[in-house]
């Protein structure tokens, strides 16, 4: 990876606030029965370290999207294109 890029990661069911202090770091939005977490990743262990949070959690992974080098976190919020349309969910 090396530059930052910016992640938005699908977990299943809408979590409450409490779960924020988990991805620090990460824009939470709960919507429509999933949670989404867009931001910047760092590295690979970065995302590792919170996909490994995720399944720790007992969180049902739903998808992985990064976005080009350069996106903001907003435009990562603001993609027209739902995750269902962009990307096969993993639970599939």
């Amino acid at each position: 990876m090396g530059k930052r890029t910016v992640y938005r990661i699908v977990v299943r069911g809408e979590l409450s606030e409490r779960y924020a202090m988990a991805f620090e770091g990460m824009e939470m939005e709960a919507e429509s029965g999933r949670t989404i977490l867009t931001g910047e990743i760092i590295d690979e262990p970065h995302l590792h370290g919170i996909l490994d949070r995720i399944g720790s959690l007992g969180l049902r992974l739903l998808s992985v999207e990064s976005f080009p080098t350069g996106t903001s976190r907003q435009q990562a919020s603001d993609s027209p294109m739902s995750v269902r349309e962009k990307r096969k969910p993993l639970d599939s």
